[in-house]
């Protein structure tokens, strides 16, 4: 093939634009300012993130010519643009959709169902009892089946596993604080069905610190879940060199509330304390790094997210060279759910839209494998619907917007490298700060990212209950007819005693007393040998709880420190829904509010809408009146309406002649009136609340405070 020579033709200008002149800057931010008409520029257009970033409302290339990691090209150093050259090209990411049903036998039919149609890794939650190394008859009823699968047995994974294809299907299982026991199950059952272990792919993960970050406690002594991390990741790196064997979990701080640069910077810290932990096991970095992964939670600020990522697999990279890992093991592998904290039961329909951002965001930032919360999430185990238009986000991502073809495709942006770097340099910061302490464990210990979590949860709080932060469905554009969802929960104390039975049957057929020994002389003895010896004593027969045992024999009691609670951001706001649902089911009403909207409507429809708003937001049944054109008119018609709470709507202008005497008929004979008046006219409040008035609503005003009280002052909430 010849290659053609460009031409120029004199007539055609050789860049598009040209003939416009260029525009600066300063020329942009006045006429910004210009069309604000005085307000502040700071003030409307800059924004100011929970990561302490300020947002700016537009960036330019030139602010990103001096960033460093701009220069790096896709597949290389510092893998800001993604650890394979080609992206998605040659290897689409990871389809891999939570499967969170409590026993084997569902999360084999939901995989049996889900894998010809797009799922691409068999990705199992586990429940409370199997995280911790207990077998469901020795937990107690309630953690059996929270969560996930209840997995105890080598014929729990034989269900698990019959007829998927496990040669072409990689597994995820995030295993908590001690992977080892549970690793010996699923491969003995993997073997069994026909797979060579040689061949195993996937991630079976431990982590320790973030199970007690979440939970606050470990089974047994971190010393010994570090020394079952090591035994199973030196077999793995022999033996299984397509199997991922930790996963640093960041879901609880997230969760917890999190801002992005915490968790980066405690995935890094909690990354850094493993890379010790094995190196002081006689492993090497080279042999360890690429035996981890990490999973991130995708929240909503689109582009903080995309940056995030980016700046990971950035500060990963560096992370692994200060440890002396090679450009290999530098490269970071990124699993991604959509957030649990951004998600509702409230107009839950919403979370498509939610779950779907988040997606794209991760796609855009180069997750490796992804999971797209099916819209019913936060309300119970989803259905094969749920699960399904969950499923095609991902597949339409893929093929129809073709975001596989695109390598970094965010990759140049001026707003995303910049968020980038100001995100690595913040977390970078903080990842010190936790090193100083002595690492992650020491900092749990001494309660520092408890707290740093804490204070932004606080603040996300604070922002949704004034509504500041928007989260429609459930503090903002409430739907009063919503659907409800019936919710598709676990029978715990069924499921324990059916799981119990089942395990007794098993114990009494199998003999494994001599496979047990000879797990516990390796432990003591032959540490390489500790994987295969509990392989086999899972072939023999062992249970989880047998095989967790032996593992931890003679360990100290686990460590304890405050957990970090997991929260969603509309549980507040949803909470006053549920009171009101409540009460109505006791009375046969939800609590009523009345407006009085007095004169015209151009007069008082700005601020009944947003009462209206307001209200419904706690859960109460807002009755508007016409309009009315005195005040006896609107004192009858209000207390004709039953309700007890009677907003007044009209202008700050009409306020001092209507109020007075409004209030004065309200409250006429009615003692439990509770008036509240709509905007905040601060020369006129103490003369207001004089004449009567309770409470004032405006766009300042602490909505969900304001809903409690009133709701507490009614008695909806018991």
């Amino acid at each position: 093939m010849t290659q053609e020579t460009h031409v120029p033709n004199p007539d055609v200008p050789e860049r598009l634009f040209d003939e416009f002149p260029p525009t600066s800057p300063e020329e942009w931010r006045a006429a910004a300012e210009k069309t604000l008409k005085g307000a502040p520029f700071e003030k409307r257009l800059l924004t100011r993130t929970y990561e302490g970033i300020t947002l700016q409302p537009i960036y330019a290339i030139a602010d990103t010519a001096s960033l460093p990691h701009t220069a790096s090209l896709p597949g290389l150093p510092s893998y800001v643009r993604g650890t394979r050259a080609l992206g998605y090209r040659i290897r689409p990411w990871e389809v891999a959709q939570e499967l969170p049903y409590p026993t084997a036998a569902e999360v084999n039919q939901a995989a049996r169902e889900d894998l010809p149609r797009g799922l691409t890794t068999l990705h199992v939650r586990l429940d409370r009892a199997t995280l911790l190394g207990q077998d469901p008859d020795q937990a107690p009823p309630e953690l059996v089946g929270q969560g996930g699968a209840s997995l105890a047995s080598r014929e729990d994974l034989a269900a698990l596993f019959a007829d998927i294809p496990l040669a072409q299907t990689p597994l995820l299982f995030a295993a908590g604080a001690n992977a080892l026991p549970l690793a010996a199950l699923i491969l003995a059952a993997a073997e069994a069905q026909g797979l060579k272990l040689s061949k195993a792919q996937g991630c079976i993960g431990a982590d320790p610190l973030g199970a007690l970050a979440s939970a606050g406690a470990l089974p047994c002594a971190l010393e010994r879940c570090y020394d079952a991390m090591a035994w199973l990741t030196a077999w793995a790196a022999t033996h299984a060199p397509e199997l991922r064997t930790i996963q640093v979990e960041v879901h609880p701080y997230h969760n917890g509330g999190a801002n992005a640069v915490q968790d980066l910077a405690f995935a890094l810290a909690t990354g850094a304390e493993y890379l010790r932990a094995m190196q002081a096991r006689g492993l090497d970095v080279d042999s360890v790094a690429p035996r981890m992964q990490v999973a991130f939670s995708l929240g909503s600020p689109f582009f903080i997210e995309i940056a995030r990522l980016r700046a990971a697999r950035m500060l990963w990279a560096r992370m692994v060279a200060a440890f002396g890992g090679n450009a290999q093991a530098q490269k970071l592998r990124l699993h991604g759910r959509t957030s649990a904290w951004t998600k509702t039961r409230a107009d839950a329909y919403n979370n498509l839209l939610r779950a779907t951002a988040e997606a794209f965001a991760g796609v855009m930032g180069g997750c490796d494998s992804l999971h797209v919360s099916p819209f019913d999430e936060a309300i119970g185990l989803p259905d094969e619907f749920s699960r399904r238009i969950a499923r095609n986000v991902q597949i339409i991502l893929q093929q129809e917007c073709n975001f596989y073809r695109l390598v970094d495709p965010a990759g140049g942006s001026a707003a995303v490298e910049t968020l980038t770097d100001e995100i690595a340099r913040e977390a970078w910061t903080l990842f010190q700060r936790i090193e100083e302490q002595g690492g992650m464990a020491a900092a749990l210990a001494a309660g520092f990212p408890q707290a740093q979590v804490a204070s932004v949860r606080a603040e996300r709080m604070n922002q949704i209950a004034l509504r500041r932060e928007v989260i429609v469905g459930a503090n903002m554009y409430v739907n009063p007819r919503e659907r409800s969802f019936t919710p598709r929960t676990v029978d715990h104390a069924a499921l324990h005693a059916a799981r119990a039975a089942e395990l007794q049957r098993f114990r009494a057929a199998v003999d494994v007393q001599a496979a047990l020994e000879a797990l516990a002389r390796a432990v003591a003895t032959a540490p390489d040998q500790v994987l295969p010896a509990a392989i086999a004593a899972a072939r023999a027969g062992a249970t989880l709880g047998a095989l967790s045992a032996a593992i931890g024999a003679g360990s100290a009691a686990g460590i304890t420190v405050e957990p970090i609670p997991a929260h969603r951001g509309a549980e507040q706001f949803e909470a006053l829904q549920a009171a009101a649902a409540q009460f109505a089911a006791r009375t046969g009403s939800r609590p009523k509010v009345f407006l009085a909207t007095m004169g015209p409507v151009s007069q008082h429809k700005a601020r009944a809408d947003f009462s209206t708003g307001f209200f419904e937001a706690g859960g109460f049944e807002v009755v508007a009146g016409p309009g009315f054109q005195s005040v006896e008119e609107a004192a009858q018609a209000a207390h004709a309406s039953g309700a007890s709470i009677v907003v007044i709507c009209s202008t700050d202008e009409t306020y001092p002649e209507l109020v007075p005497p409004l209030v004065r008929l309200l409250k006429d004979g009615h003692p439990d009136m509770t008036v509240v008046l709509a905007g905040y006219p601060a020369d006129q409040v103490e003369a207001h609340r004089a004449a009567g008035v309770d409470e004032f609503i405006h766009l300042r005003a602490d909505c969900y405070a304001t809903l409690a009280r009133l709701q507490q002052l009614k008695g909806v909430a018991l």
